[in-house]
């Protein structure tokens, strides 16, 4: 067994799995060093470093045998945290190559591309909550401002979408659960990495919110409260349609 030490990024992965058709390692795992934990005393430890051109050259591979759909399905699997990330897009590049011309991600009769399929439609499932239930607050700088803490780290897979909704206003997104954001300034869209301040600077936002804020979030509540009818009141599919984690950041249920 070779254990192969990567960054934990999607590029050092792409590098790491080049060097396991380079160096022809079998049995291999991959594993990114902040989660690295020796269970197994005799592995052999292998070092990623990640390089571009190597990663760069996996990427393409990838696009030439599953198409860039078969790409951002490979993403959504990486951003969906799950402990064997890297086994499930190992193997499915491995597939690839050996059944060239083939869309095996398609294949649903082998275990890893069934896998790999309901990961997807996990993640997809979770990017279209987010475009329906981002809630912004207008902030005493102009900026909107929206925290979230979603089941899977999705904020890169949803950033091209809030960028084409929303380009005449500044805006930030937060996740709350990995303490990272994007904001858009009217031209791009950059991550932040607030590391001097802790979750709770970005939980509470009261006090920064703009003076024509409160007048809105109570007018949405009121529609949303006028707007229900008592008699068709059916709280088990409205919960189905709207899990309750998603609603303490939802304006209409203050």
């Amino acid at each position: 067994m070779t254990t192969l030490l990567y960054d934990g990024s999607f590029e050092g992965l792409l590098t790491a799995i080049f060097e396991v058709f380079e160096y022809k390692f079998q049995d291999v795992e991959i594993i990114s060093k902040e989660n690295n934990v020796q269970e197994n005393i005799f592995a052999e430890e292998h070092e990623v470093l990640t390089d571009d051109e190597k990663s760069e050259r996996v990427l393409n591979k990838i696009i030439g045998n599953l198409g860039k759909e078969g790409v951002s399905k490979l993403l959504m699997v990486y951003f969906s945290e799950k402990p064997n990330l890297e086994h499930l897009i190992l193997e499915a590049v491995r597939y690839s190559v050996k059944n060239p011309g083939q869309n095996i991600l398609q294949n649903f009769a082998h275990p890893t591309m069934m896998e790999i399929a309901k990961t997807v439609k996990s993640v997809g499932r979770e990017i279209h909550r987010m475009n329906a239930f981002v809630r912004f607050e207008k902030l005493q700088d102009d900026v909107f401002f929206s925290k979230i803490e979603p089941d899977f780290n999705v904020l890169p897979l949803i950033l091209k979408q809030f960028r084409q909704r929303y380009q005449d206003q500044k805006w930030m997104i937060f996740d709350l659960k990995r303490h990272y954001g994007i904001f858009y300034d009217l031209k791009a869209v950059e991550f932040f990495y607030p590391e001097d301040f802790p979750s709770k600077t970005f939980l509470k936002t009261e006090n920064l919110l703009h003076e024509e804020e409160v007048p809105y979030q109570k007018l949405w509540q009121r529609y949303f409260f006028k707007t229900n009818i008592p008699e068709r009141k059916n709280m088990k599919l409205h919960v189905k349609s709207l899990p309750k984690r998603y609603w303490k950041y939802l304006t209409e249920k203050p």
